[in-house]
């Protein structure tokens, strides 16, 4: 990344942990008393984005000069994940999580880096599954299930 890029993206990101931690102090507290409220996960996702948009800051003062020779940008793959990424929302709740997200991943897998299927199908199987499995067995949630 360019330094220019990346000082206005520490700038940016350090703006919105303020306004996370902001906001987040103005969630009501726990009604039952408990010391951990609906407001710590926000609040503690807006220092960890402070603390390291202010690193990325400070390591843009440090970079050594920008280098002469450019990365030729890869606008194909960008499309290709961003298409990817619209039809996952939209196909969320058609699909269902777990053949959504596999497709999506496997897309963007192989758009990254061609090659190596089997290991893209495991990975891809394996985190849609995990991840479903987790969230709505373990922890209760509900995330859209197979297509009837």
């Amino acid at each position: 990344m360019s330094k220019t890029f990346d000082r206005y993206a520490s700038i940016a990101f350090l703006l919105i942990g303020l306004l996370f931690v902001i906001e987040s102090t103005k969630i009501a507290s726990s009604a039952y008393g408990s010391t951990v409220g609906p407001k710590i996960f926000p609040l503690w996702l807006g220092v960890i984005l402070i603390l390291l948009s202010l690193r990325l800051l400070y390591e843009t003062f440090t970079y050594k000069s920008e280098s002469a020779s450019k990365e030729k940008l890869q606008y194909k793959k960008f499309l290709i994940i961003l298409v990817s990424a619209a039809l996952y929302a939209f196909l969320l709740e058609k699909l269902g999580y777990v053949i959504s997200t596999f497709l999506f991943l496997l897309v963007t897998f192989q758009t990254m880096e061609r090659g190596r299927i089997i290991s893209t199908i495991i990975i891809a199987a394996v985190f849609s599954f995990g991840i479903y499995y987790f969230f709505a067995e373990f922890l209760g949630g509900s995330l859209p299930g197979f297509p009837l």
